[in-house]
C-alpha cells in the first residue's frame, strides 16, 4: 500500500461513511540508539520510555499510547534483541520474539546517518521469520543527513527487504527531534491496526505501574556518567511509596524508598561517589523527574545494595522484576 491510503484532514468523509475505529499494538525495533524511545515520546507527546545512549536501558515493556478520535495506537517498547551472553540476555530475547509475534505492526527503526550494518541485518532476518505481522521501516534522525544520503538509505532498506524475501508495508523517513513526519507515521501505522474500540481510557499515556516508571527514572539518573564502567550492572527497585502522614491536604509529600542494586562491592564507590556526591546528584536529578511525572512533591530515599551477580541468578532476576 502506498501513501494513497493516507487521508488528509480536508477530505472529511460524510457522516454516514464514518471510518471504523481501530485499536491495536505496535512495537518499534532496531539497534540501540536507533531512536526508538525518542520516537515513542514524540508520538505520545510526553516522556514515557526511557531514552539513554546505552543499549538495554528500556528493560520493561513501557507502553506509550497515542489517542486519536478514530484510533488508539498502543506502543510496546521491547528490549533490544542481541546475541545473549547471560540468562538475562536469553530471557530478554524470548520476550522480544513473543512480543513481535503478538503485535499488529512492527516499526523497524534505522538511523538515516548510519549505513546498514550487521546488527540491522540480524534484526531484519529475525523480522523476516515473523510472516504475518506487517513491517514498516522507519528511517530516523533525518535531520542529521542531506537528501542524497537519505535517498541512498531508503533504497538500501528497500533492497534489504527484497533480499530477505519480504515487502515493507511502508518506508517512512522521520525526525522525532525536528518533529518531521511524526504525525504521518501515526497515519500510516493506524490503518494496519484491527478494527475495534479503544483498549485504554483516554487519559492514559502508559500502562506501566508508576513504581516501575519511577525505578526506570532513578536507573537512568544512576547510569548518567558511569555507563562505561557499569553499563548493565544497575537495577533499581522501589520498595515503597507512602504519603507522609500529618501533612496538610494542600501540601502533600510522597515518601519513596528505593534500592539501587549493583553486582559487586567494588561498584559501590562508583555509584556513591566521593563523600556521597554522586548518589546525591542521582537523587536530585531523579526526584525532579519523578515530581514532574507524579505532579506531587517527593522525598526520595536512595540506598545502594549489592546483589551478587544478579544478572545470572534466576531467583534475583525474579525479585528484581525480570
Amino acid at each position: 500500500m502506498g501513501a494513497m491510503s493516507v487521508r488528509t484532514p480536508s477530505s472529511k468523509p460524510s457522516a454516514s461513511s464514518e471510518p471504523p475505529h481501530r485499536a491495536g499494538f505496535a512495537c518499534f525495533v532496531g539497534r540501540p540508539n536507533a531512536g526508538k524511545s525518542t520516537l515513542t515520546n514524540a508520538l505520545v507527546g510526553q516522556k514515557v520510555a526511557i531514552t539513554a545512549n546505552q543499549p538495554q536501558t528500556t528493560r520493561h515493556t513501557v507502553r506509550g499510547i497515542v489517542h486519536r478520535p478514530d484510533a488508539q495506537l498502543i506502543l510496546v517498547d521491547t528490549p533490544g534483541l542481541h546475541k545473549p551472553r547471560t540468562l538475562l540476555g536469553q530471557r530478554l530475547n524470548d520476550i522480544v520474539r513473543t512480543t513481535w509475534a503478538e503485535v499488529d505492526v512492527i516499526g523497524f527503526c534505522l538511523p538515516a546517518n548510519e549505513k546498514l550494518g550487521p546488527g540491522d541485518r540480524f534484526i531484519a532476518k529475525e523480522l523476516a521469520s515473523i510472516k504475518k505481522t506487517p513491517k514498516i521501516a522507519i528511517v530516523t534522525k533525518t535531520d542529521l543527513v542531506d537528501s542524497k544520503t537519505l535517498a541512498e538509505q531508503l533504497i538500501a532498506i528497500d533492497q534489504l527487504g527484497k533480499e530477505l524475501g519480504f515487502e515493507w508495508a511502508e518506508i517512512v523517513p522521520v525526525s522525532a527531534v525536528a518533529d518531521q513526519q511524526v504525525g504521518l507515521l501515526a497515519d500510516l501505522l493506524i490503518p494496519l491496526l484491527p478494527e475495534g474500540p479503544a483498549l485504554y481510557p483516554e487519559g492514559d499515556l502508559t500502562d506501566e505501574p508508576e513504581q516501575v516508571m519511577i525505578a526506570e527514572l532513578i536507573r537512568e539518573a544512576a547510569l548518567e556518567g558511569v555507563r562505561d564502567e557499569l553499563p548493565h550492572s544497575i537495577a533499581v527497585v522501589v520498595e515503597e511509596m507512602l504519603p507522609r502522614e500529618d501533612r496538610p491536604a494542600d501540601k502533600p509529600l510522597l515518601d519513596i524508598h528505593a534500592f539501587v542494586y549493583i553486582e559487586r562491592p567494588s561498584q559501590k564507590g562508583i555509584i556513591i561517589g566521593p563523600k556521597g556526591a554522586r548518589l546525591k546528584q542521582v537523587g536530585i536529578k531523579s526526584r525532579k523527574q519523578i515530581e514532574a511525572l507524579l505532579g506531587t512533591p517527593v522525598f526520595l530515599d536512595l540506598h545502594v545494595k549489592v546483589a551478587k551477580d544478579w544478572q545470572r541468578d534466576p531467583r534475583q532476576l525474579r525479585k528484581l522484576g525480570f
